[in-house]
């Protein structure tokens, strides 16, 4: 994949992501993008695996992926949404600019798969308006309308 003329081959593996976004581990929620419609939507997969920093402490004995943390994975895989459908935004940084109807629907813990799926909703100039779904075994996890801007 060459992000800067947005030629994509599906799937995008964990390097391909790292060549679009600028986070890393243990902060990177993102490890596969299968697919993808420039400008519409986008799918990406996050294995949930015990040994993440986070389950050390949320929560000793019933180990449960933070909410907030869900709704980063979501954003990350907005991000990738959001830089393949305009070239200007491949290497500025995201920020979050709001988090709107959450819910979280079921716990996710080790050993599931997040399916992470985003449908743009607007993007304008550096904003970007997305909704979110997470699934683990196609059962709704966590919903949200996102809103991102760019450095």
């Amino acid at each position: 994949m060459t992000t800067q003329t947005m030629d994509v081959q599906l799937p995008i593996d964990v390097k391909g992501i790292m060549e679009i976004l600028p986070h890393r581990y243990p902060f990177l929620l993102v490890d596969r993008i299968v697919e993808l419609e420039k400008g519409k939507s986008i799918t990406g997969i996050k294995n949930v695996t015990f040994n993440e920093p986070f389950f050390q402490g949320h929560f000793p004995g019933e180990p449960v992926m933070p909410g907030v943390l869900i709704l980063e994975a979501m954003a990350q895989v907005g991000g990738i949404l959001a830089c393949l459908s305009d070239a200007e935004m491949i290497g500025r940084l995201v920020y979050f600019a709001g988090v709107d109807k959450a819910r979280f629907r079921r716990v996710v813990r080790p050993g599931d798969q997040l399916v992470l799926r985003l449908e743009l909703i607007k993007q304008k100039g550096k904003i970007t308006k997305m909704t979110g779904k997470a699934y683990v075994d196609e059962q709704l996890a966590t919903e949200a309308e996102l809103m991102a801007s760019f450095a």
